[in-house]
Protein backbone atom coordinates (compact mmCIF):
# COMPACT_ATOMS: atom_id res chain seq x y z
CA UNK A 1 0.00 0.00 0.00
CA UNK A 2 1.62 3.28 -1.06
CA UNK A 3 1.76 6.37 1.07
CA UNK A 4 -1.01 8.20 -0.85
CA UNK A 5 -3.51 5.40 -0.29
CA UNK A 6 -2.53 5.16 3.38
CA UNK A 7 -2.97 8.88 3.82
CA UNK A 8 -6.40 8.78 2.17
CA UNK A 9 -7.43 5.84 4.33
CA UNK A 10 -6.34 7.61 7.54
CA UNK A 11 -8.16 10.78 6.54
CA UNK A 12 -11.39 8.95 5.76
CA UNK A 13 -11.08 6.82 8.91
CA UNK A 14 -10.40 9.89 11.05
CA UNK A 15 -13.33 11.79 9.53
CA UNK A 16 -15.55 8.76 10.11
CA UNK A 17 -14.51 8.58 13.75
CA UNK A 18 -15.05 12.32 14.12
CA UNK A 19 -18.48 11.99 12.47
CA UNK A 20 -19.48 9.14 14.75
CA UNK A 21 -18.24 10.95 17.86
CA UNK A 22 -19.95 14.17 16.76
CA UNK A 23 -23.20 12.36 15.99
CA UNK A 24 -23.21 10.53 19.31
CA UNK A 25 -22.25 13.70 21.15
CA UNK A 26 -24.96 15.74 19.49
CA UNK A 27 -27.58 13.10 20.22
CA UNK A 28 -26.45 12.88 23.85
CA UNK A 29 -26.61 16.66 23.93
CA UNK A 30 -30.14 16.61 22.46
CA UNK A 31 -31.18 13.88 24.88
CA UNK A 32 -29.93 15.97 27.78
CA UNK A 33 -31.74 18.99 26.37
CA UNK A 34 -34.98 17.02 26.12
CA UNK A 35 -34.60 15.67 29.65
CA UNK A 36 -33.83 19.18 30.86
CA UNK A 37 -36.91 20.52 29.06
CA UNK A 38 -39.16 17.82 30.51
CA UNK A 39 -37.78 18.13 34.03
CA UNK A 40 -37.11 21.84 34.30
CA UNK A 41 -38.83 23.88 31.60
CA UNK A 42 -42.37 22.53 31.91
CA UNK A 43 -44.47 24.59 34.34
CA UNK A 44 -44.55 23.48 37.97
CA UNK A 45 -48.25 22.61 37.75
CA UNK A 46 -47.42 19.84 35.23
CA UNK A 47 -46.38 16.51 36.77
CA UNK A 48 -44.46 14.36 34.31
CA UNK A 49 -42.89 10.93 34.28
CA UNK A 50 -41.52 8.39 31.79
CA UNK A 51 -39.69 5.06 31.71
CA UNK A 52 -36.85 5.97 29.39
CA UNK A 53 -35.55 8.27 26.67
CA UNK A 54 -33.81 6.37 23.88
CA UNK A 55 -31.47 7.95 21.34
CA UNK A 56 -31.01 6.63 17.80
CA UNK A 57 -27.68 8.24 17.04
CA UNK A 58 -27.44 8.05 13.27
CA UNK A 59 -31.11 8.71 12.57
CA UNK A 60 -31.31 11.79 14.74
CA UNK A 61 -34.32 10.36 16.56
CA UNK A 62 -35.52 10.23 20.15
CA UNK A 63 -38.12 7.94 21.75
CA UNK A 64 -39.91 8.29 25.06
CA UNK A 65 -41.72 5.24 26.41
CA UNK A 66 -44.63 5.07 28.86
CA UNK A 67 -44.79 8.83 29.32
CA UNK A 68 -47.43 10.49 31.46
CA UNK A 69 -48.41 14.07 32.14
CA UNK A 70 -50.75 15.36 34.83
CA UNK A 71 -51.84 19.01 34.83
CA UNK A 72 -53.18 20.63 37.99
CA UNK A 73 -54.45 24.07 38.95
CA UNK A 74 -51.85 26.60 40.03
CA UNK A 75 -54.06 27.85 42.86
CA UNK A 76 -55.41 24.73 44.60
CA UNK A 77 -53.29 21.95 42.99
CA UNK A 78 -56.40 20.04 41.99
CA UNK A 79 -55.55 17.64 39.14
CA UNK A 80 -57.76 18.02 36.06
CA UNK A 81 -55.90 16.62 33.01
CA UNK A 82 -54.33 13.17 32.70
CA UNK A 83 -52.34 12.01 29.63
CA UNK A 84 -50.66 8.63 29.17
CA UNK A 85 -48.67 7.76 26.04
CA UNK A 86 -47.35 4.30 25.22
CA UNK A 87 -44.62 5.70 22.97
CA UNK A 88 -43.66 9.14 21.72
CA UNK A 89 -41.08 9.27 18.94
CA UNK A 90 -39.32 12.35 17.55
CA UNK A 91 -37.72 11.44 14.21
CA UNK A 92 -35.03 13.08 12.11
CA UNK A 93 -34.01 16.16 14.05
CA UNK A 94 -31.98 18.56 11.88
CA UNK A 95 -28.63 19.22 13.55
CA UNK A 96 -27.69 21.87 11.02
CA UNK A 97 -30.78 24.02 11.70
CA UNK A 98 -30.35 23.60 15.44
CA UNK A 99 -26.64 24.58 15.48
CA UNK A 100 -26.51 27.24 12.77
CA UNK A 101 -30.05 28.67 12.44
CA UNK A 102 -31.08 28.51 16.08
CA UNK A 103 -34.26 26.68 15.05
CA UNK A 104 -35.60 23.21 15.77
CA UNK A 105 -36.63 21.29 12.65
CA UNK A 106 -38.20 17.84 13.03
CA UNK A 107 -39.39 15.47 10.33
CA UNK A 108 -42.03 13.56 12.34
CA UNK A 109 -43.48 13.37 15.83
CA UNK A 110 -45.57 10.23 16.36
CA UNK A 111 -47.68 9.43 19.42
CA UNK A 112 -48.88 5.85 19.88
CA UNK A 113 -51.98 4.77 21.82
CA UNK A 114 -52.45 7.87 23.99
CA UNK A 115 -55.21 8.00 26.62
CA UNK A 116 -56.39 11.45 27.66
CA UNK A 117 -58.88 12.40 30.39
CA UNK A 118 -60.03 15.93 31.20
CA UNK A 119 -62.19 16.94 34.21
CA UNK A 120 -63.72 20.23 33.14
CA UNK A 121 -65.31 21.14 36.47
CA UNK A 122 -62.00 20.87 38.32
CA UNK A 123 -60.35 23.62 36.27
CA UNK A 124 -59.86 27.00 37.96
CA UNK A 125 -59.76 29.71 35.25
CA UNK A 126 -56.58 31.77 35.15
CA UNK A 127 -56.84 35.31 36.52
CA UNK A 128 -53.93 36.55 34.42
CA UNK A 129 -54.95 39.36 32.09
CA UNK A 130 -52.08 38.55 29.73
CA UNK A 131 -51.85 35.07 28.23
CA UNK A 132 -48.24 33.91 28.63
CA UNK A 133 -48.74 30.52 26.97
CA UNK A 134 -48.63 27.08 28.54
CA UNK A 135 -44.83 26.74 28.11
CA UNK A 136 -41.88 28.98 27.30
CA UNK A 137 -40.51 28.60 23.76
CA UNK A 138 -37.02 30.01 23.19
CA UNK A 139 -36.40 28.59 19.70
CA UNK A 140 -38.98 28.29 16.92
CA UNK A 141 -40.07 24.69 16.35
CA UNK A 142 -40.94 23.41 12.87
CA UNK A 143 -42.46 19.95 12.49
CA UNK A 144 -43.23 18.46 9.10
CA UNK A 145 -45.63 15.80 10.41
CA UNK A 146 -47.42 15.03 13.66
CA UNK A 147 -49.28 11.71 13.97
CA UNK A 148 -51.46 10.60 16.85
CA UNK A 149 -52.58 6.99 16.43
CA UNK A 150 -55.43 5.07 18.10
CA UNK A 151 -56.16 7.49 20.93
CA UNK A 152 -58.91 7.61 23.53
CA UNK A 153 -60.16 10.96 24.76
CA UNK A 154 -62.70 11.59 27.53
CA UNK A 155 -64.13 14.77 29.06
CA UNK A 156 -65.81 14.41 32.45
CA UNK A 157 -68.08 16.76 34.37
CA UNK A 158 -69.80 16.74 37.75
CA UNK A 159 -72.67 14.43 38.52
CA UNK A 160 -73.57 10.77 38.38
CA UNK A 161 -73.76 10.74 34.57
CA UNK A 162 -70.34 12.37 34.32
CA UNK A 163 -69.10 11.53 30.79
CA UNK A 164 -69.45 14.67 28.66
CA UNK A 165 -67.51 13.48 25.61
CA UNK A 166 -65.86 10.20 24.65
CA UNK A 167 -63.99 9.09 21.54
CA UNK A 168 -62.06 5.92 20.76
CA UNK A 169 -59.99 4.87 17.77
CA UNK A 170 -59.22 8.54 17.20
CA UNK A 171 -56.27 9.20 14.89
CA UNK A 172 -55.00 12.66 13.95
CA UNK A 173 -52.41 13.82 11.41
CA UNK A 174 -51.20 17.41 11.05
CA UNK A 175 -48.58 18.76 8.63
CA UNK A 176 -46.57 21.97 8.33
CA UNK A 177 -46.57 22.91 12.03
CA UNK A 178 -44.87 25.97 13.46
CA UNK A 179 -44.69 26.80 17.17
CA UNK A 180 -42.93 29.84 18.59
CA UNK A 181 -43.18 32.25 21.51
CA UNK A 182 -46.06 34.08 19.82
CA UNK A 183 -48.23 31.13 18.77
CA UNK A 184 -48.17 29.51 22.24
CA UNK A 185 -50.11 32.52 23.55
CA UNK A 186 -53.00 31.84 21.20
CA UNK A 187 -56.08 29.70 21.83
CA UNK A 188 -54.75 27.37 19.12
CA UNK A 189 -51.03 27.44 20.04
CA UNK A 190 -49.64 26.60 16.60
CA UNK A 191 -49.79 27.37 12.89
CA UNK A 192 -50.35 24.40 10.55
CA UNK A 193 -51.01 23.64 6.89
CA UNK A 194 -53.18 20.50 6.65
CA UNK A 195 -54.96 18.22 9.10
CA UNK A 196 -56.81 14.92 9.10
CA UNK A 197 -58.75 13.07 11.80
CA UNK A 198 -60.73 9.82 11.87
CA UNK A 199 -62.59 7.97 14.61
CA UNK A 200 -64.80 4.89 14.81
CA UNK A 201 -66.88 6.07 17.77
CA UNK A 202 -67.94 9.43 19.26
CA UNK A 203 -70.26 10.09 22.20
CA UNK A 204 -71.39 13.56 23.37
CA UNK A 205 -73.72 14.37 26.25
CA UNK A 206 -75.59 17.30 24.70
CA UNK A 207 -77.68 18.04 27.80
CA UNK A 208 -78.85 16.24 30.95
CA UNK A 209 -81.56 14.66 28.78
CA UNK A 210 -80.08 14.13 25.29
CA UNK A 211 -77.06 12.19 23.97
CA UNK A 212 -75.37 12.33 20.58
CA UNK A 213 -73.53 9.37 19.04
CA UNK A 214 -71.58 9.05 15.79
CA UNK A 215 -70.44 5.64 14.55
CA UNK A 216 -67.82 6.91 12.15
CA UNK A 217 -66.37 10.26 11.17
CA UNK A 218 -63.56 11.59 9.00
CA UNK A 219 -62.18 15.13 8.87
CA UNK A 220 -59.62 16.20 6.30
CA UNK A 221 -58.65 19.82 5.73
CA UNK A 222 -61.93 21.54 4.84
CA UNK A 223 -64.32 18.55 4.62
CA UNK A 224 -65.90 16.53 7.44
CA UNK A 225 -68.14 13.49 7.03
CA UNK A 226 -70.16 12.02 9.91
CA UNK A 227 -71.97 8.71 9.40
CA UNK A 228 -74.75 6.99 11.34
CA UNK A 229 -75.44 9.90 13.65
CA UNK A 230 -78.11 9.79 16.34
CA UNK A 231 -79.37 12.52 18.69
CA UNK A 232 -81.93 11.16 21.13
CA UNK A 233 -83.50 11.56 24.53
CA UNK A 234 -81.90 8.94 26.76
CA UNK A 235 -85.15 8.38 28.69
CA UNK A 236 -88.37 6.78 27.43
CA UNK A 237 -91.39 9.01 26.84
CA UNK A 238 -93.06 8.01 30.09
CA UNK A 239 -89.81 8.28 32.08
CA UNK A 240 -89.15 11.77 30.76
CA UNK A 241 -92.64 12.94 31.76
CA UNK A 242 -92.02 11.69 35.29
CA UNK A 243 -88.66 13.40 35.86
CA UNK A 244 -89.26 16.82 34.25
CA UNK A 245 -91.15 19.59 36.05
CA UNK A 246 -92.03 21.56 32.90
CA UNK A 247 -92.81 20.26 29.41
CA UNK A 248 -89.90 19.26 27.19
CA UNK A 249 -89.81 17.57 23.81
CA UNK A 250 -88.74 13.94 23.57
CA UNK A 251 -86.41 13.58 20.55
CA UNK A 252 -85.13 10.79 18.35
CA UNK A 253 -83.14 12.02 15.35
CA UNK A 254 -81.10 9.74 13.09
CA UNK A 255 -79.03 10.70 10.06
CA UNK A 256 -77.29 8.44 7.58
CA UNK A 257 -74.69 11.07 6.78
CA UNK A 258 -73.75 14.67 7.51
CA UNK A 259 -71.25 16.36 5.18
CA UNK A 260 -69.63 19.69 6.05
CA UNK A 261 -67.64 21.37 3.29
CA UNK A 262 -65.43 24.46 3.21
CA UNK A 263 -64.65 24.33 6.92
CA UNK A 264 -62.78 27.17 8.56
CA UNK A 265 -62.53 27.85 12.26
CA UNK A 266 -60.34 29.64 14.77
CA UNK A 267 -60.20 32.75 16.90
CA UNK A 268 -60.36 36.44 16.05
CA UNK A 269 -59.19 38.47 19.03
CA UNK A 270 -59.88 35.39 21.18
CA UNK A 271 -63.47 35.23 19.83
CA UNK A 272 -64.25 31.81 18.33
CA UNK A 273 -65.63 31.62 14.80
CA UNK A 274 -66.87 28.69 12.68
CA UNK A 275 -67.52 28.78 8.94
CA UNK A 276 -68.76 26.35 6.29
CA UNK A 277 -69.58 26.82 2.65
CA UNK A 278 -72.06 23.92 2.59
CA UNK A 279 -73.65 21.49 5.04
CA UNK A 280 -75.64 18.50 3.75
CA UNK A 281 -77.94 16.27 5.83
CA UNK A 282 -78.75 12.97 4.12
CA UNK A 283 -81.94 11.04 4.98
CA UNK A 284 -82.64 12.47 8.46
CA UNK A 285 -85.52 10.95 10.40
CA UNK A 286 -86.91 12.94 13.32
CA UNK A 287 -89.56 11.93 15.83
CA UNK A 288 -90.74 14.51 18.37
CA UNK A 289 -93.13 13.79 21.22
CA UNK A 290 -94.56 16.37 23.61
CA UNK A 291 -96.60 15.55 26.70
CA UNK A 292 -98.92 18.54 27.20
CA UNK A 293 -100.05 17.13 30.53
CA UNK A 294 -96.75 18.29 32.01
CA UNK A 295 -96.75 21.90 33.26
CA UNK A 296 -95.91 24.59 30.70
CA UNK A 297 -92.41 26.02 30.57
CA UNK A 298 -93.11 29.75 30.86
CA UNK A 299 -89.62 30.94 29.89
CA UNK A 300 -89.46 33.23 26.87
CA UNK A 301 -88.71 31.31 23.67
CA UNK A 302 -86.72 33.42 21.16
CA UNK A 303 -87.41 33.31 17.45
CA UNK A 304 -84.69 31.84 15.23
CA UNK A 305 -83.34 35.24 14.18
CA UNK A 306 -82.67 36.17 17.82
CA UNK A 307 -81.19 32.75 18.59
CA UNK A 308 -78.68 33.21 15.77
CA UNK A 309 -77.98 36.84 16.65
CA UNK A 310 -77.17 36.00 20.27
CA UNK A 311 -74.92 32.97 19.71
CA UNK A 312 -71.73 33.29 21.81
CA UNK A 313 -69.57 32.82 18.69
CA UNK A 314 -69.54 33.86 15.04
CA UNK A 315 -71.31 31.34 12.79
CA UNK A 316 -71.33 31.43 9.00
CA UNK A 317 -72.97 28.64 6.97
CA UNK A 318 -73.47 29.75 3.38
CA UNK A 319 -75.72 26.83 2.44
CA UNK A 320 -77.49 24.00 4.25
CA UNK A 321 -79.28 21.21 2.36
CA UNK A 322 -81.65 18.61 3.78
CA UNK A 323 -82.43 15.61 1.57
CA UNK A 324 -85.23 13.04 1.90
CA UNK A 325 -86.17 13.82 5.49
CA UNK A 326 -88.99 12.39 7.60
CA UNK A 327 -90.61 14.19 10.53
CA UNK A 328 -93.24 12.85 12.92
CA UNK A 329 -94.69 15.09 15.63
CA UNK A 330 -96.78 13.55 18.40
CA UNK A 331 -98.64 15.49 21.04
CA UNK A 332 -100.47 14.18 24.07
CA UNK A 333 -103.26 16.38 25.44
CA UNK A 334 -105.64 13.92 27.11
CA UNK A 335 -104.68 11.63 29.99
CA UNK A 336 -106.70 8.69 28.64
CA UNK A 337 -104.53 8.21 25.53
CA UNK A 338 -100.99 8.79 24.22
CA UNK A 339 -102.05 11.52 21.80
CA UNK A 340 -102.03 11.92 18.03
CA UNK A 341 -99.48 12.71 15.36
CA UNK A 342 -98.83 14.64 12.17
CA UNK A 343 -96.15 13.67 9.62
CA UNK A 344 -93.97 15.13 6.87
CA UNK A 345 -92.28 12.80 4.36
CA UNK A 346 -89.98 13.27 1.37
CA UNK A 347 -88.92 16.57 2.87
CA UNK A 348 -86.22 18.53 1.05
CA UNK A 349 -84.97 21.91 2.25
CA UNK A 350 -82.47 24.55 1.13
CA UNK A 351 -81.28 27.14 3.66
CA UNK A 352 -79.05 30.06 2.71
CA UNK A 353 -77.09 32.44 4.95
CA UNK A 354 -77.52 30.53 8.19
CA UNK A 355 -75.32 33.06 9.92
CA UNK A 356 -74.92 35.90 12.38
CA UNK A 357 -72.08 37.60 10.48
CA UNK A 358 -73.67 39.05 7.35
CA UNK A 359 -75.04 42.60 7.17
CA UNK A 360 -78.50 43.90 6.26
CA UNK A 361 -80.28 43.72 3.89
CA UNK A 362 -78.94 40.15 3.40
CA UNK A 363 -81.43 37.62 4.79
CA UNK A 364 -81.58 34.03 5.92
CA UNK A 365 -83.87 32.15 3.52
CA UNK A 366 -85.47 28.73 3.98
CA UNK A 367 -87.21 26.84 1.16
CA UNK A 368 -89.00 23.57 1.96
CA UNK A 369 -90.82 21.00 -0.18
CA UNK A 370 -92.52 18.01 1.48
CA UNK A 371 -95.54 15.70 1.61
CA UNK A 372 -97.84 16.43 4.53
CA UNK A 373 -99.76 13.50 6.04
CA UNK A 374 -98.39 11.08 3.42
CA UNK A 375 -99.67 12.57 0.16
CA UNK A 376 -100.46 16.30 0.42
CA UNK A 377 -97.74 18.46 -1.17
CA UNK A 378 -96.63 21.47 0.85
CA UNK A 379 -94.09 24.15 -0.02
CA UNK A 380 -92.72 26.91 2.22
CA UNK A 381 -90.65 30.07 1.66
CA UNK A 382 -89.41 31.57 4.92
CA UNK A 383 -87.08 34.54 5.35
CA UNK A 384 -85.79 36.84 8.11
CA UNK A 385 -82.99 39.31 8.76
CA UNK A 386 -80.88 38.24 11.73
CA UNK A 387 -79.94 41.87 12.37
CA UNK A 388 -83.55 42.99 12.76
CA UNK A 389 -84.12 43.55 16.48
CA UNK A 390 -87.91 43.21 16.06
CA UNK A 391 -87.29 39.74 14.56
CA UNK A 392 -89.47 40.48 11.52
CA UNK A 393 -90.09 37.48 9.24
CA UNK A 394 -92.10 36.44 6.20
CA UNK A 395 -93.52 32.90 6.03
CA UNK A 396 -95.30 31.89 2.80
CA UNK A 397 -96.86 28.50 2.21
CA UNK A 398 -98.87 26.50 -0.31
CA UNK A 399 -100.79 23.33 0.61
CA UNK A 400 -102.24 20.92 -1.95
CA UNK A 401 -105.31 18.69 -1.71
CA UNK A 402 -105.83 17.36 1.81
CA UNK A 403 -108.53 14.91 2.83
CA UNK A 404 -109.77 16.25 6.16
CA UNK A 405 -109.94 12.77 7.69
CA UNK A 406 -106.13 12.58 7.38
CA UNK A 407 -106.02 14.99 10.30
CA UNK A 408 -108.21 12.83 12.52
CA UNK A 409 -105.21 10.89 13.79
CA UNK A 410 -104.24 14.14 15.51
CA UNK A 411 -107.56 15.86 16.19
CA UNK A 412 -109.54 12.92 17.60
CA UNK A 413 -107.28 11.97 20.55
CA UNK A 414 -106.24 15.55 21.32
CA UNK A 415 -109.30 17.69 20.48
CA UNK A 416 -112.16 15.14 20.44
CA UNK A 417 -112.99 16.40 16.95
CA UNK A 418 -113.52 14.37 13.77
CA UNK A 419 -113.21 16.11 10.40
CA UNK A 420 -114.83 15.30 7.04
CA UNK A 421 -114.48 16.74 3.54
CA UNK A 422 -111.34 18.09 1.91
CA UNK A 423 -109.31 21.18 1.20
CA UNK A 424 -108.38 21.53 -2.47
CA UNK A 425 -105.74 24.25 -2.31
CA UNK A 426 -104.51 26.63 0.37
CA UNK A 427 -102.27 29.70 0.08
CA UNK A 428 -101.12 31.75 3.05
CA UNK A 429 -98.61 34.46 3.92
CA UNK A 430 -97.65 35.27 7.49
CA UNK A 431 -96.00 38.66 8.00
CA UNK A 432 -94.83 38.71 11.59
CA UNK A 433 -92.34 39.81 14.21
CA UNK A 434 -91.54 38.95 17.82
CA UNK A 435 -94.97 40.14 19.04
CA UNK A 436 -97.67 39.96 16.38
CA UNK A 437 -98.50 38.60 12.93
CA UNK A 438 -100.85 39.31 10.07
CA UNK A 439 -101.93 36.33 7.96
CA UNK A 440 -103.40 36.55 4.47
CA UNK A 441 -105.06 33.31 3.36
CA UNK A 442 -107.16 31.95 0.56
CA UNK A 443 -108.48 28.41 0.57
CA UNK A 444 -110.62 26.16 -1.60
CA UNK A 445 -112.51 23.38 0.22
CA UNK A 446 -115.66 21.30 -0.15
CA UNK A 447 -118.14 19.22 1.92
CA UNK A 448 -116.45 20.29 5.13
CA UNK A 449 -118.05 18.99 8.34
CA UNK A 450 -117.07 18.76 11.97
CA UNK A 451 -118.12 16.04 14.39
CA UNK A 452 -117.68 16.80 18.07
CA UNK A 453 -116.99 13.55 19.91
CA UNK A 454 -118.07 12.51 23.36
CA UNK A 455 -115.52 12.19 26.15
CA UNK A 456 -114.72 8.56 25.26
CA UNK A 457 -113.53 9.80 21.86
CA UNK A 458 -115.69 7.32 19.93
CA UNK A 459 -119.33 8.36 19.75
CA UNK A 460 -120.57 11.56 18.12
CA UNK A 461 -121.97 14.31 20.33
CA UNK A 462 -125.00 15.05 18.13
CA UNK A 463 -126.04 18.34 19.73
CA UNK A 464 -122.61 19.98 19.77
CA UNK A 465 -121.84 18.74 16.25
CA UNK A 466 -125.07 20.22 14.91
CA UNK A 467 -124.36 23.58 16.57
CA UNK A 468 -120.77 23.65 15.27
CA UNK A 469 -121.79 22.94 11.68
CA UNK A 470 -124.31 25.79 11.75
CA UNK A 471 -121.39 28.22 11.99
CA UNK A 472 -118.95 26.47 9.63
CA UNK A 473 -119.12 27.09 5.89
CA UNK A 474 -119.30 23.71 4.17
CA UNK A 475 -117.87 24.92 0.83
CA UNK A 476 -115.51 27.71 -0.17
CA UNK A 477 -117.45 28.70 -3.31
CA UNK A 478 -118.68 32.27 -2.87
CA UNK A 479 -119.90 34.70 -5.54
CA UNK A 480 -118.51 32.50 -8.31
CA UNK A 481 -115.03 32.33 -6.74
CA UNK A 482 -113.89 28.87 -5.65
CA UNK A 483 -111.63 30.41 -3.01
CA UNK A 484 -112.57 32.05 0.25
CA UNK A 485 -110.17 34.74 1.44
CA UNK A 486 -109.41 36.23 4.80
CA UNK A 487 -106.96 38.34 6.79
CA UNK A 488 -106.42 37.84 10.50
CA UNK A 489 -104.06 39.03 13.20
CA UNK A 490 -102.54 36.99 16.01
CA UNK A 491 -100.59 37.87 19.12
CA UNK A 492 -97.59 35.75 20.03
CA UNK A 493 -97.37 33.90 23.33
CA UNK A 494 -93.64 34.36 23.95
CA UNK A 495 -93.51 31.36 26.26
CA UNK A 496 -94.39 29.15 23.26
CA UNK A 497 -92.21 27.95 20.38
CA UNK A 498 -91.74 29.41 16.91
CA UNK A 499 -94.03 26.74 15.44
CA UNK A 500 -96.78 27.52 17.95
CA UNK A 501 -96.72 31.11 16.67
CA UNK A 502 -97.01 29.93 13.06
CA UNK A 503 -99.89 27.62 14.00
CA UNK A 504 -101.96 30.23 15.87
CA UNK A 505 -101.42 32.64 12.96
CA UNK A 506 -102.78 30.09 10.47
CA UNK A 507 -105.58 29.10 12.86
CA UNK A 508 -106.69 32.72 13.21
CA UNK A 509 -107.04 33.06 9.43
CA UNK A 510 -108.82 29.68 9.08
CA UNK A 511 -111.29 30.62 11.81
CA UNK A 512 -112.10 33.92 10.15
CA UNK A 513 -112.62 32.31 6.74
CA UNK A 514 -114.60 29.22 7.72
CA UNK A 515 -116.80 30.50 10.55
Amino acid sequence: MNKQIKRTFYIVFTLGIVFIIATVSINIFLKNKLESFVNERLPKNMIRSYDAITVESFGGSLSITNASLIIKNKTDSLKHTFINVEKLKISHISYWDYLFKDEIHIETISVENPIMAYYKDRVVPSTDTVNKGIIDIYKPIFVKNIRIDNSKFVIYEKGKDSTKLYTKGLSVAVTGIKIDKNTVRRKIPMIFDNYKATSDSVFVKVSPYENLTVKDFALENTVAIFKNLRLHTKYSKTQLSKIITTERDHYDLTLKKVTVEGINFGFNNRQFFAQSKKVSLTAPSLEIYRDKLVADDLKTKPLYSKMLRELPFELTVNSLRIEDAKIKYEERVKAENMGGSITFNNLNAAISNLSNTYKSPEKTTIKIEANFMDSTPISVDWSFDVNNKQDAFLFQGTLGTLAANKMNNFTEPNLKVRLEGKTNKTFFTIDGNNSTSTTNMKISYSDFKVKILQQDGRKKNTVLSAIANIFISKNSTENGDSYKKGVAEAKRDKSKSVFNFLWISIKAALTKIMI
